[in-house]
């Protein structure tokens, strides 16, 4: 075949170490040379010559992996323009993100983006098909290939926005030492060290095998608020707009001293300890009326503390020239070590204890009036004493897939068995007490809550904070697949070919919280133990079901510069075995189907025409669908934690005796385990692109492609914000709940899943190159420009009244941000072989933040004296992000490279803003979007033997 001059230069881009963005496919990462060698391509189940197709294909080859700077896997991915909407490590923690790091093209969700090791599924972290990336080490990735297309009619049901494919090393013969050390300028604190050594022996084209042995430990440093200005503040920052002067006052009316809520007396609420001292003696407490309330976002982490130790083994044996055998395997631990806030609880209060008798009542009496006048008391406790609620996620994941590949018949098959299994465990660190202790203490008067915290308080509580497995969830996929494809007949442009395949999966997830996590509820009516702190009235979960699918692709070249591919599969979903099955009320049933059992047919049609030869003009239509994930269906309902500020959402009937005010009201989350007419709905998607890369000049490339996905019955869960500030059009989700910590009946928002919404989204990914001309004996020179370029972000919530909630460029309600541009642009010189510097520069556009209205009391004008004034609305626009990083790379010889740079020179503190729920619980800034570590140093070195 005759190298076209648009594959060469794409080519010789990639040659140059160019990060590319969405829409290129980088020829070397498939082949070492121009022969027409017959690959696989992440997109397509035919092996082909790799040349530039339909399909917008990102290729990041071990070259441009190092030229980014990413030490770890969700680094890396976290860099492209096309991801958005990802979990990140901050999330966890304020628990909420269970230590997982994910990936999500175009910001549609990580439900929908498929990530594959070695074009093979991954377990899933949960129930879905999401990928923890911490899991993958980054130092045993050879290249990286991203599809900005979805993939539903080959790989199924969970690639409607893409798919990630981590290929690994293979048929690796040296002794490889890395090392990356990275640090920022202000402290060690959020420092990163990578260490990895791998070993191959055998070749596999001389010696007919080869087993690659490979090792890596990872760690990343905790960074705390307090290590930073912009975050150091937490709840009380200070920030300018339209030249007025405000301040974030975000503060936690569960505090220490407690603060005490109160039913039938002259006020609602006070604090002994003020009423009695005349002060909030505690450090981060701040008096505000009556009472002390609590700066909790200057006590957390603005990074956990991360540690991963991995080994990977891979085999492959030519058994002949037609069969081929190969296994890999991946064992990996990580944790993921992540604090927050001590523990916020409010308790009921005995009100002929000796805790009111002695201590409460003569503080109120002393300013308020006669305590024999109240009928209901409540303390809302911050158990400093106990520390900041630490969790040691753990994550245990192994990964085995083996099977032949070869040639029959001219047909090029794989067969392969796949056994992935994600355990992952909760420790309780510090932080959580156990409330029958807690209780016991305090009654007992061993441990007063409503005085300060001092060394003599901590030693009294720490005989209530635990140190024990909170929770251990197993998720486990075995599959079985079978694919092949071949040359059917030929046409004008070359052979017409053929794919095939079909797979099964089992998947099946198993939860076991802890007795303290579960009871008392049904099934421990008995129990008085429960997790302060922590979640209480858990329920465990034992589900498991069955798929299968199978696919047909044609690759049909209609002329020498026209090509179509049409492609189209079948996907069936057993209904999902739940082996613990509760009702509504916590009883447990016996063993069930749940859900339905769900199918559908897609496809996929692409093309693309190459009018001369150096212009390419490509389109793709498709469509997709996604069965409801066992959790959305199974997960029983269970006390879902506290919610943010809000008002109380009854105004009359039975609820209206529980309000107190404005405050934390409890939250019930699980599945929905309908059947029938009411039960959860595939989501189903349409998706199209339509694209083009031109060469005007030998030295210039340039390619865009326009994209849009359209998803409809799509499964979602309403926010708080959206719930609690709308409560007479959801009056139907609050009930009375019965908390089993605070002893007493509370209000709840019931928040689960349903097929609510109808989605578009829409963009416009670009990557242009242009290499410099530069007098000769001064090198290479290029330069690379990469990004997305959101038009729509548009969610309709399927709610009777709701509008179209426009997403792109704000902080929508359901405390997500779509930017509208992402973008990368980067200058790479290379003088000689020996050098190689390179400067890129990454850019987030700026949005309009987080509503905050005056009945939010998040936000209040700052007096002239500086004093805090009356709380008030503010709405604003976060400051576009953007960072440069610099990067020299010397091989000084063929066996030692070493690579030293700087992230952020600039020095850029993330931009404030005034978000108050999503993500973890800083405050002041968006840890989901930028980097709080600041200025960092970095060197890697590589050795070979």
């Amino acid at each position: 075949m005759v190298e076209k001059i648009l594959s060469r230069s794409v080519r010789l881009m990639f040659a140059s170490g160019v990060v590319v963005g969405a829409g290129m496919l980088a020829q070397p990462a498939f082949a070492q040379d121009a022969t027409t060698q017959r690959i696989e391509i992440t997109g397509s189940s035919i092996k082909r010559i790799a040349v530039e197709g339909a399909l917008p294909i990102q290729t990041l080859s071990k070259a441009q992996i190092e030229q980014s700077g990413a030490t770890t896997a969700a680094d890396l991915i976290a860099s492209l323009p096309s991801m958005q909407g990802f979990v990140t490590s901050s999330t966890s923690i304020n628990g909420g993100g269970g230590g997982t790091q994910t990936a999500s093209i175009h910001g549609i969700g990580d439900g929908y983006t498929l990530v594959l090791l070695n074009g093979r599924r991954l377990a899933p972290f949960t129930t879905g098909s999401t990928v923890n990336l911490a899991n993958i080490p980054l130092s045993a990735v050879e290249r990286v290939e991203i599809l900005t297309d979805g993939a539903s009619a080959l790989y199924g049901s969970d690639a409607i926005a893409g798919v990630v494919n981590f290929v690994l090393k293979k048929n690796q013969k040296d002794f490889n030492v890395e090392f990356t050390y990275s640090t920022p300028q202000e402290s060690s604190k959020g420092k990163t060290t990578n260490f990895a050594l791998s070993k191959g022996f055998g070749d596999l084209n001389t010696d007919g095998y080869n087993v690659l042995l490979a090792y890596s430990h990872d760690e990343q440093a905790e960074l705390n608020a307090s290590d930073r200005d912009f975050a150091a503040k937490g709840g009380v920052t200070p920030f300018k707009e339209n030249g007025k002067n405000y301040t974030m006052y975000m503060l936690s009316s569960n505090s220490i001293p407690g603060n005490v809520n109160l039913t039938g007396g002259t006020v609602s609420n006070f604090n002994p300890y003020l009423a009695v001292n005349g002060n909030c003696p505690a450090t981060n407490t701040f008096l505000v009326g009556r009472r002390c309330l609590f700066n909790y976002g200057a006590t957390v982490q603005l990074l956990p503390e991360l540690k991963r130790d991995s080994f990977l083994a891979n085999v492959n044996v030519n058994i002949n020239d037609d069969l081929k055998f190969f296994a890999e395997g991946m064992m990996t631990k990580f944790t993921s070590t992540a604090r927050y806030a001590p523990p916020a609880q409010p308790l009921g209060i005995d009100l002929t204890s000796a805790l009111w008798k002695n201590t409460i009542a003569p503080a109120y009496a002393k300013l308020y009036g006669d305590p024999t006048k109240i009928t209901k008391a409540t303390m809302t406790l911050r158990l400093v004493d106990a520390g900041g609620r630490t969790d040691g996620w753990k994550t245990e994941s192994k990964h085995l897939a083996t099977g032949f590949e070869g040639t029959f018949k001219n047909w090029d098959y794989t067969a392969s068995y796949i056994f992935s299994e994600n355990k992952a465990i909760d420790n309780a660190v510090a932080g959580y007490t156990s409330g029958e202790k807690l209780d016991a203490l305090i009654k007992s008067g061993a441990w007063n809550p409503f005085l300060p915290p001092t060394a003599a308080t901590k030693a009294a509580l720490a005989p209530a904070v635990l140190k024990q497995v909170l929770d251990t969830s197993t998720s486990q996929i075995n599959v079985v697949n079978l694919r092949g494809s071949t040359e059917l007949f030929k046409m004008a442009g070359g052979g017409a070919s053929l794919g095939l395949g079909i797979d099964a999966m089992k998947q099946t997830y198993v939860d076991n919280p802890s007795a303290i996590a579960q009871g008392p509820n049904k099934q421990q009516p008995n129990w008085t133990d429960t997790n302060v702190g922590g979640g209480a009235g858990a329920l465990p979960v034992d589900s498991s079901r069955n798929s299968w699918g199978g696919f047909g692709e044609m690759f049909m070249p209609i002329a020498k510069n026209f090509d179509l591919t049409a492609a189209a599969r079948y996907d069936s979903y057993d209904a999902v075995k739940n082996e613990k099955n509760f009702d509504d009320q916590g009883n447990l049933l016996k063993p069930a189907t749940q859900g339905t059992k769900q199918s559908s047919a897609t496809y996929k049609l692409a093309a693309a025409f190459r009018p001369t030869d150096s212009v390419l003009v490509r389109a793709s239509y498709g469509t997709g669908f996604k069965a409801p994930t066992m959790g959305a269906i199974t997960q029983p309902i269970s006390n879902g934690g506290s919610s943010n500020f809000f008002p109380c959402p009854a105004t009359s009937g039975p609820l209206l005796p529980l309000c107190t005010g404005t405050a934390e009201y409890n939250l019930l989350s699980g599945g929905n385990s309908s059947t029938g007419s009411t039960a959860l709905k595939p989501e189903k998607s349409t998706q199209w692109t339509v694209g083009f890369r031109v060469e005007p000049l030998p030295s210039l490339s340039m390619g865009f492609d326009l994209w849009n996905v359209q998803l409809k019955d799509q499964i979602k869960t309403l926010s708080q914000s959206e719930v609690f500030l709308n409560p007479v059009k959801y009056a139907a989700l609050f009930s009375a709940y019965f908390d089993p910590i605070q002893k007493q009946n509370v209000i709840a928002a019931t928040l689960t899943p349903f097929n609510l919404a109808k989605a578009q989204f829409q963009g416009v990914d670009w990557d242009h190159t242009y290499r410099m001309p530069i007098p000769a004996g001064y090198g290479k020179l290029s330069f690379n420009w990469t990004g997305t370029y959101m038009l729509k972000a548009d969610l309709d919530s399927g709610v009777k009244g709701d509008e179209i909630e426009k997403g792109v460029g704000k902080f929508n309600k359901y405390n997500d941000v779509t930017f509208r541009v992402i973008s990368r642009l980067s200058a790479i010189w290379k003088p000689s072989d020996r050098y190689t510097h390179s400067a890129t520069i990454g850019y987030h556009s700026g949005y309009k933040d987080s509503v905050i209205t005056e009945d939010d009391g998040a936000i209040r004008f700052l007096n002239a004296d500086g004093t805090p004034g009356d709380y008030t609305g503010v709405t604003r626009n976060v400051k576009a992000y953007y960072t440069l990083d610099l990067q020299s790379k010397v091989n000084f010889s063929k066996n030692l490279t070493i690579t030293g740079g700087i992230k952020n020179l600039l020095n850029q503190d993330p931009p404030f803003s005034q978000r108050i729920e999503g993500g973890g619980n800083q405050l002041g800034y968006d840890g989901r979007y930028t980097d709080p570590l600041g200025r960092q140093f970095y060197v890697v070195g590589n050795l070979k033997f």
